[in-house]
């Protein structure tokens, strides 16, 4: 992995951080993307004492903003001469219905368009590679049946499950992608159950109706260990950036065991991943 540059977003901390930790240790040339100046530093020098590698840098950027990844891309191809290896990481699972700078729904805008267009705008780094991989982490189960009518949160917001919706959306557009493009290969993992930031600020509210009197043993599944589950977590994306076994191989689905698993029906449906393209393509600022 000595002559690898990787780019990971939102991992100043949880899986991201762990993910990042990890690929440096290996030697890879790692840069990470943080939303501000102190916690990205922080990371990066934690991350080059803990793995023995100066080869670690960060890039600035609030993903939440089409603008804002426009800009990271133009960072990045100033200052790398390609991209091997993209990580999809950052993600979001917001407490309320609310609206970007774009006018899109914060979940939606972040887990869907944010690596959609991100990877779309670093394609041709990610072409001067050899081997180019583009791998997208999702969060928690998904449901088998995409609502395209409430992509939007147009009808209702509903906390974890329209964050399930939007991590669904973005599976499909993944395969999509994966299926359209054959420069690189472009997979999604499933990190597994991890205590980080996102997962401690969740409230009972935004759990469904049904699981709301379990929300005690949430938040001890959730509690804080050190980055511990974290590390356990980042194993999928780890093997995918990193495993020879892999090489090749895209539009797939691995789960927390770093093995293939079945993609969920709404995902195969074509109809869907027609239509989610058109929405997404339409948003693009």
């Amino acid at each position: 992995m000595k002559d690898k540059i990787i780019l990971i977003t939102g991992a100043t901390s949880g899986i991201g951080f762990q993910t990042a930790l990890s690929l440096a240790k290996m030697g890879a040339q790692v840069i990470v993307t943080g939303r501000s100046q102190k916690s990205a530093q922080e990371a990066v020098t934690k991350l080059k004492a803990e793995s023995k590698n100066e080869r670690v840098d960060f890039l600035l950027a609030d993903l939440s903003a089409q603008k804002n990844v426009r800009a990271l891309a133009e960072q990045f191809k100033a200052r790398y001469e390609r991209l091997d290896i993209l990580i999809n990481n950052a993600g979001l699972a917001a407490s309320k219905k609310e609206l970007t700078e774009d006018g899109v729904e914060s979940d939606f805008a972040m887990n869907v368009v944010t690596p959609f267009l991100l990877t779309h705008l670093l394609m041709a780094s990610l072409k001067k590679s050899a081997s180019p991989r583009v791998i997208t982490l999702m969060g928690g189960d998904v449901p088998a049946v995409l609502d395209v009518d409430n992509l939007l949160s147009e009808k209702s917001f509903d906390g974890l499950n329209t964050y399930s919706q939007t991590k669904l959306a973005m599976m499909a557009m993944m395969y999509e992608f994966a299926q359209r493009e054959k420069s690189a290969t472009i997979n999604v993992c499933y990190p597994g159950q991890a205590s980080t930031s996102m997962t401690r600020s969740v409230t009972p509210e935004m759990l469904p109706r049904a699981m709301r009197f379990a929300f005690p043993l949430f938040k001890w599944m959730t509690r804080e260990d050190g980055g511990k589950s974290a590390a356990k977590a980042s194993r999928s994306s780890v093997y995918l950036a990193s495993s020879k076994e892999v090489q090749g191989v895209t539009g797939k689905y691995f789960d927390t065991n770093c093995k293939e698993a079945a993609w969920s029906p709404a995902v195969m449906d074509a109809g869907n991943r027609k239509q989610l393209w058109k929405i997404v393509e339409r948003m693009f600022k």
